[in-house]
C-alpha cells in the first residue's frame, strides 16, 4: 500500500516479492484529521531523529489496545503498551508489552533478578513517568527508568505506542526501543487470561 492510497489494492504484493507476516499494515485514513500536540515523547523522539508517524484515536476510558487497534485498523498484537511496574524495593520500571498479551509478573521478575514484580497504582505511575495513566509513553519519561521490552515485539517491522498522550499514539521500528532507550528484551508474555 503507498501513502497516495487510503486503502489496501488486492494483488499488490508486486513491491514485496513474499509476503511478510510480522509487518503491520499502515492505518487506515482516519476518519477525521486531528492536530496531536507536541509531548515530551515526540520531541525526545524528533530531537533522536527517529523516523516516526502520529496516529490520532478517540480515547476510550479502558478501551485500552484493543480499542486503539480496532480505530486505527491494525492488528493489537503490533500496538505495544507501555506498563508501569515496580520490584520488591519499590524501585519503578517500564514493561513493553504487546496489545493482546499480558506479563507473567513471575517470569519477568526472574528475568531481571527481582524477588517480585507488581503493577504501580496509576498515581505512583505519574509519577514516575509523568503521563497520565493511559497516555503514558516510553519516550520522554520524568523519571529516566529501566526498559524492558518483550522479545517477540523486536522482530517486527513496525509497531504502535503511545505518544505522550491518550488517543495519541506513534508508528515507529521497535528497534528504536533498543537504541534509544536502551531497553532489555525479556520473555514474561503471556496470552491474555491466563
Amino acid at each position: 500500500m503507498d501513502a497516495e492510497s487510503p486503502t489496501p489494492r488486492p494483488h499488490d504484493d508486486d513491491d514485496h516479492h513474499h509476503h511478510n507476516p510480522q509487518k503491520a499494515p499502515v492505518p487506515a485514513m482516519a476518519k477525521k484529521q486531528r492536530h496531536l500536540p507536541a509531548t515530551p515523547a515526540t520531541t525526545l523522539l524528533r530531537r533522536s531523529g527517529v523516523a516516526f508517524e502520529e496516529h490520532g484515536y478517540d480515547y476510550v476510558d479502558r478501551g485500552g489496545t484493543a480499542e486503539s487497534a480496532h480505530q486505527l485498523g491494525v492488528p493489537e498484537h503490533h500496538v505495544v503498551k507501555t506498563l508501569v511496574m515496580e520490584d520488591e524495593g519499590g524501585n519503578a520500571l517500564l514493561v513493553l508489552m504487546h496489545g493482546d498479551r499480558q506479563v507473567s509478573t513471575r517470569a519477568l521478575a526472574r528475568a531481571i533478578g527481582a524477588k517480585n514484580v507488581t503493577p504501580c497504582k496509576p498515581e505512583v505511575a505519574q509519577r514516575h513517568t509523568g503521563y497520565q495513566v493511559g497516555g503514558t509513553s516510553p519516550f520522554g519519561t520524568r523519571k529516566a527508568l529501566p526498559v524492558y521490552v518483550q522479545s517477540t515485539i523486536l522482530p517486527l517491522d513496525r509497531v504502535m505506542v503511545n505518544g505522550g498522550g491518550r488517543g495519541h499514539l506513534v508508528a515507529l521500528d521497535p528497534a528504536v526501543f533498543v537504541t534509544l532507550l536502551a531497553a532489555e528484551p525479556v520473555d514474561c508474555a503471556i496470552e491474555k487470561g491466563d
